[in-house]
């Protein structure tokens, strides 16, 4: 049980006790009012454990079996396969060897049996901006002939007719 775990666990036994309201304890645990009621019946019957996730400490259930992650390092770890990246590597996995996963996770097992070193993304720029123009009254000083209306515009600023 985490120390976050542990300060839930208070706030709750304080609401329990009457110390506090649900409410009070809601605020104290960043919850809903409904969700503290939820997990003070649970408390009521499971104890202390009804806090903590049911899967904690528990392999997933979508897990891939270490057997099929063992063969595919086999195979990656040849000479054949020396200069691949994870998604070339995905793809003959799925199309010579049958043993179909995603790239990311192939890529995570070749990082971590060594294969293969992550590499920062660089950011490429997007969107250069371009120079701003300037507003309706900087026209008068420097305007440039190829704007349009540039003749009536420097025309009413000096004045002429």
């Amino acid at each position: 049980m985490t120390q976050q775990d542990r300060d839930r666990l208070v706030a709750l036994k304080k609401a329990k006790k009457g110390l506090i309201t649900q409410r009070q304890a809601a605020e104290e645990i960043g919850q809903s009012e409904r969700h503290v009621r939820r997990l003070l019946k649970r408390l009521k019957g499971k104890g202390d454990a009804a806090l903590l996730h049911g899967l904690r400490g528990r392999e997933s259930n979508r897990k891939l079996d270490a057997k099929i992650r063992q063969a595919a390092l086999e195979i990656l770890s040849r000479k054949m396969y020396s200069g691949f990246g994870p998604t070339l590597a995905a793809e003959y996995l799925a199309d010579q060897h049958g043993i179909r996963v995603g790239r990311e996770t192939v890529r995570t097992w070749m990082i971590e049996g060594q294969l293969w070193r992550a590499q920062r993304q660089s950011i490429e720029k997007i969107h250069a901006w371009r120079p701003r123009r300037r507003g309706w009254a900087n026209w008068c000083s420097g305007t440039p002939a190829s704007t349009p209306g540039w003749r009536s515009a420097a025309r009413s600023c000096t004045g002429s007719a």
